[in-house]
């Protein structure tokens, strides 16, 4: 059956997947990932992992983004959009095993995160641009207000040949965008654009306090006209004010995941994690906040559970680019946290997660961006962590997570502190597609009793900060 917005799930004819879903989770599993034997640092590029996940393709950074930074994915049909800070590459992942480049297209401009909403691609610009066109160039000169940075719109209809349609300014840019369905009946989809200003003093176009959000309406049938529509101040009282030193002070978010069927969104919003109501999509209201000021430094990005009930925030401790998974900062610093939503809609920490190998002091590795795994009555998640490689956990047990599988390509050195590894790892239609870096992407096919289940699950179209019901048919 197709779902009626958003996320479009179907299931495969004739599968009892009640049925088959408990017997697969009461399924004997041959011990655990054995992520204990990862104590021993791989060798330069060398890849290890759990025997239940291995690697199934692997395709280079090509042409004009070979020596450029890959971001985020967003995913539709049969083609994956790997975002890049030269623009953006649209793969053809009809055969998982054998993905291949379908076309690239230059429009350079950091982060370059993607969100894809049927005919429409959008792309996140948080860098100031001389102005909004793809051929543009960094701005240093340009007077502040006639410097760019925001969205632009594509169409994609054709996916080999996209469009670029119109661009929606937007203070501070776009660092990341968060795709909103609309309620039942409204004819537009929304962005909510996540941006901040660390410094102390004004910045060009980002002015503080910066305490809010950009709203984006965009008209499905008239993209054109897409614009601002709402900048609500979600911290009045300035959140966070940070410890001066590693412990991020809030100003505005860095990323917002949302629930729409649910009518909730979890923001990491740097110094606060985050519950809102967004019952009304233009003016979203805080439910609650939590924080961490012992061992959180950056809220960085959001995952609920599939019920709706949990809500996994990443630290990113040294902005990604510091190597934390050793036993200097040890497994609460840099890590997940899970929190439980309980009576009121109130957050309540219950752990943290952080993977148990140790890396290279030269490798940066830190929590930061995956999805779920859709299995029935669990609650399981692949996630990236840089150089850390690619980790699948269960925190079912919001109190005793646990790591079952894990893959990792050793340090990029072993001599010298390179910037690298697994930006965002995704879950999509059967396998793990991963956007490393510097090397290009990676795919992963995951088998082990407790998520075979998953391979049965289809989607039409997978943006992760935008979750839906799995088994909603």
């Amino acid at each position: 059956m197709t779902h009626p917005r958003g996320r479009r799930l179907r299931r495969l004819a004739a599968i009892g997947a009640v049925a088959i879903a408990a017997a697969l989770l009461t399924a004997p599993v041959s011990g655990a990932a054995q992520a204990a034997e990862g104590n021993t640092i791989p060798g330069v590029d060398e890849i290890v992992s759990s025997p239940n996940l291995k690697q199934v393709a692997h395709r280079d950074k090509i042409g004009p983004f070979a020596n450029s930074t890959n971001s985020d994915w967003a995913f539709q049909g049969k083609y994956a959009f790997s975002g890049n800070y030269n623009g953006f590459t649209v793969y053809d992942i009809s055969n998982p095993k054998a993905p291949y480049e379908a076309t690239q297209v230059v429009c350079p401009g950091s982060q370059n995160d993607v969100s894809v909403s049927g005919n429409l691609l959008f792309l996140g610009t948080d860098s100031q641009r001389t102005d909004d066109s793809c051929t543009s160039s960094g701005s240093t000169t340009e007077k502040p207000g006639a410097r760019w940075e925001g969205i632009k719109i594509f169409d994609i209809r054709d996916p080999l040949n996209p469009q670029y349609l119109k661009s929606v300014k937007t203070d501070c840019g776009s660092h990341t965008q968060t795709l909103v369905p609309g309620k039942r009946g409204d004819p537009n989809v929304y962005l909510y654009i996540s941006s901040y200003n660390l410094s102390t003093v004004d910045l060009p176009n980002c002015a503080l306090p910066h305490d809010k959000i950009s709203i984006i309406q965009v008209p499905k049938r008239n993209p054109q006209a897409a614009k601002v529509v709402a900048t609500p101040v979600v911290f009045p009282d300035g959140g966070y004010g940070g410890d001066g030193e590693e412990k991020s002070a809030t100003t505005g978010c860095h990323d917002i995941t949302v629930y729409a069927e649910k009518d909730i969104a979890a923001g990491a919003c740097m110094g606060d994690g985050v519950l809102f109501d967004i019952s009304k999509r233009t003016a979203p209201k805080v439910i609650t906040t939590v924080r961490d000021t012992v061992n959180f430094s950056f809220w960085h990005s959001a995952t609920f559970n599939n019920a709706g009930t949990k809500v996994v925030f990443t630290d990113e401790l040294g902005g990604g680019g510091l190597a934390t998974c050793n036993e200097r900062f040890g497994p609460k610093l840099g890590a997940d946290a899970v929190y439980d939503i309980v009576g009121k809609r109130k957050l309540v920490f219950r752990s943290y997660f952080k993977i148990p190998r140790t890396n290279a002091d030269t490798e940066n590795c830190v929590a930061h961006n995956g999805s779920l795994i859709p299995v029935p009555g669990r609650d399981i998640m692949v996630q990236a962590w840089y150089q850390g490689g690619i980790s699948v956990w269960d925190f079912t047990d919001s109190r005793r997570p646990k790591e079952i599988a894990y893959w990792e390509r050793g340090p990029i050195s072993l001599t010298e502190e390179i910037g690298g590894g697994s930006w965002s790892a995704y879950w999509y239609n059967g396998y793990i597609y991963s956007n490393d870096i510097a090397k290009g992407i990676d795919v992963l096919d995951l088998r082990d009793p407790r998520t075979n289940i998953a391979k049965l699950f289809r989607t039409d179209e997978f943006n992760a900060q935008t979750q839906d019901n799995y088994f909603r048919w």
